[in-house]
């Protein structure tokens, strides 16, 4: 099956979130553009099918997830594991982390994120 990646009907969508980003998202963001780790390109606010992701490596088919509170609500829980399923299914690997980890633990998000490149 064929999906759309970047739908021209979540364009403005994407560039609400890019502009409108949570503090977390921008910290890590400075340190995942302009390929900055380990050389390979991110992109931020990508869409693939109806999904809007945090970031994306399209080298390493890897989306990157910043969560808030990890104990949010039973429906986006919900959301995020069907999600996650559909976005698994397509061959992406998926790395979560909670935002507050970006500015607590920022050396471990990015070793995490390098550790699940391929070789």
């Amino acid at each position: 099956m064929k999906y759309r990646s970047n739908k021209k009907s979540l364009k403005e969508t994407r560039q609400y979130l890019r502009t409108h980003s949570t503090s977390a998202e921008a910290e890590l963001w400075k340190h995942l553009r302009n390929k900055q780790l380990n050389g390979r390109k991110f992109r931020r606010q990508h869409s693939i099918e109806n999904y809007i992701v945090d970031f994306y490596c399209s080298h390493e088919k890897i989306i990157i997830e910043l969560d808030g509170n990890p104990h949010g609500d039973y429906i986006k829980i919900q959301q995020d594991e069907k999600r996650d399923k559909r976005l698994t299914e397509l061959g992406y690997k998926i790395l979560r982390f909670e935002n507050r980890f970006v500015f607590q633990d920022l050396e471990w998000v990015l070793s995490e994120i390098v550790n699940s490149f391929s070789e």
